[in-house]
């Protein structure tokens, strides 16, 4: 019933002078106890989900960690995670910490991965949770699970909307960029490109008085290769995401987008 080992489970009812229900909680307990004890240990595997719901207007990311490749492909694992994933569409979570305290089975998810990791011995995290509402969704699971990426559209319908959804997650997963648009992107990040880029000018013996504005062209630079719609389509590299999607739609924009990774 609970998964564990035969010996596990003769120790817990041993430990627990035959009580059943006092055996079942010794090994929960366990399975915390692994927690604690390796709360020092990367989780640098696992399995990331995206799905989307059945309407197209609600999308999610969930990652379920572990240490190693062995578990991340153990069967066990592998359904808990989906079945993680399945349960944000029915209950669309708006937070992790809330996602965790949804139930499977008359049992909060948090306690359902407290439990294998008192199967395993190795740690495991619920780590990541993203989602979009939108009038239309897309995701994009990378072959393996290791990768996933989502992205909502403005609008619900369009007679290229399929194909450019599909084109433009598998570019969010496979360029990774930080900002829809360069006005979307973290006053913190561009601050910091933009001492990064006096910095690499000063050590090419730039003079002082011209920092400024190589620092702003490499600015520039950046946006182009690390913003969505500004960044090279990559199945045309003769224009840009944002001509791509002017050519699908000309209405057509992204609201928002997603992108979660194992290993980052």
């Amino acid at each position: 019933m609970t998964g564990a080992g035969m010996m596990d489970c003769k120790h817990a009812l041993v430990e627990c002078d035959g009580d059943y229900e006092k055996a079942i909680d010794y090994l929960r307990k366990k399975g915390q106890k692994v927690a604690n004890k390796r709360a020092d240990r990367e989780t640098s595997e696992g399995l990331v989900i995206a799905l989307a719901s059945e309407d197209k207007k609600f999308g999610s990311i969930t990652m379920l960690n572990c240490e190693t490749d062995f578990v991340a492909k153990n069967q066990e694992f592998i359904d808990l995670a989906n079945a993680i994933a399945s349960l944000t569409l029915v209950n669309k979570p708006k937070s992790l910490d809330e996602l965790k305290n949804l139930s499977i089975n008359d049992r909060s998810v948090a306690d359902h991965v407290s439990d294998y990791m008192g199967k395993t011995g190795e740690k495991i995290g619920l780590n990541d949770y993203q989602f979009i509402e939108a009038p239309r969704v897309f995701v994009y699971n990378h072959m393996g699970n290791k990768l996933a990426s989502m992205l909502g559209f403005n609008k619900s319908d369009g007679k290229e909307i399929d194909q450019c959804g599909k084109d433009v997650a598998m570019q969010i997963a496979a360029m990774s960029p930080v900002a829809l648009d360069k006005d979307s992107v973290d006053q913190t990040l561009i601050d910091r490109e933009i001492e990064i880029g006096k910095e690499q000018a000063r050590a090419e013996g730039k003079p002082e008085e011209m920092l400024e504005k190589i620092a702003l062209g490499k600015l520039n630079k950046y946006f182009k290769d690390n913003t969505l719609v500004n960044q090279e389509f990559i199945k045309d590299s003769k224009k840009t995401v944002g001509q791509y999607l002017s050519e699908c739609d000309k209405d057509l924009k992204v609201t928002e987008f997603k992108r979660v990774s194992v290993k980052n």
